[in-house]
Order: C-alpha cells, then structure tokens, then sequence
C-alpha cells in the first residue's frame, strides 16, 4: 500500500499574517525559502515514485527547493477557493460573518465543501491507484487537510482539528488494514 507524504508550502506573506490565499499567486518569503530549502534534509527525492504539486507557486517553489526537479503539477491539489474571502484573515472574515469557520461555512461565492472534496477524493484514488511505494504532494493548508480527511473517509468538518503549519511534513499510510495519520506537522 502506497504511504503518502503530504507537504504544506513555505511561509508567504500571506500565510505569515493570516490571509487567506488561494487563487492569488504568492511567492515564498525569506524565511519561506530557508524553510522550503530545509526539507532537502529530511525527504529524498528518489524514494518517491509519484511526485505532485499545487499549480500555485508557492506549492511548486517549495518543491523545487526541498529538491524536487521532477514535478507533475496537479490542478486538484489547489488551495480551496476562498471565493469573497480571498485576502481576509479570519478575524476580518468573522467581523462579516459572526462564528465563521470555513468546516461548517464554508466560502460565499467560493468553492463548496462538496466540490473541494470531490477534487481531493480524485487525488487519493491516484495515489492509491499508481502502485508506489511513496507518493508525495506539495499543496496547501486547508487543502492538504482535505486530502487526509479523504485519505481517511472522515467528514471535512474534522478539518478543525488537524492544523497544519508552513513547510510541515505529514504522512498518510495504513495501519493494519484501515487507513491512518502516521506522522502530523513533523
């Protein structure tokens, strides 16, 4: 059964004052390379037969710093579409929407939750059907919690409590024969 390497992507400026970011393309900062760049020491690109990124830069730039030149990029593993609240942080957001949380909101004139896990559910069948050992996706936030929460057959509302940080690395596989986190945010 394939294991499946879920890597969020550097800081950006958005991602470092709360903002939220998806269809605007936003570089890494500073730091957001050092972290990118860091990942070299702890993932090897030849231990994985499937290697896939967000279209959005900051997913891609990621990727190429942590070492990976051989990239296919995976419209599917976008960021959700935040739709009106695209460069809000969640305080501004809830100042417009009292008790907002994107599980249970989701985004007006974004993407729905129903659609952003279909798009995710096609990223795990790959995986699972492309017959790797390992497998790794470059992506984002609240992306990347979608996939696991696919990975695992769990509703999105569990989305809250799996916060993921800027350069994390978290990794998906099996435990026996059910599906299960095997590493969060190391």
């Amino acid at each position: 059964m394939t294991i499946l390497y879920l890597v969020r992507h550097g800081e950006t400026e958005w991602s470092r004052s709360g903002r939220h970011t998806s269809i605007t393309d936003l570089d890494l900062t500073e730091r957001g390379v050092e972290q990118a760049t860091s990942l070299r020491t702890r993932l090897d690109p030849a231990d994985f037969g499937l290697v896939l990124a967000s279209p959005r830069l900051r997913a891609r730039r990621t990727a190429a710093l942590a070492g990976f030149e051989d990239v296919e990029v995976e419209e599917d593993l976008a960021e959700w579409y935040y739709g009106d609240l695209e460069g809000l942080t969640s305080d501004q957001i809830r100042d417009a929407h009292p008790g907002w949380r994107i599980w249970f909101n989701g985004c007006p004139r974004g993407e729905s939750a129903h659609d952003v896990r279909a798009r995710l559910t096609r990223v795990v069948t790959r995986v699972r059907a492309s017959g790797v050992d390992q497998a790794i996706c470059f992506a984002h936030g609240h992306s990347l919690r979608v996939l696991a929460l696919c990975w695992l057959d769990f509703p999105l509302i569990f989305g809250q409590g799996f916060p993921l940080e800027v350069a994390s690395v978290s990794i998906l596989g099996h435990e026996k024969e059910s599906a299960a986190i095997l590493r969060w945010n190391a």
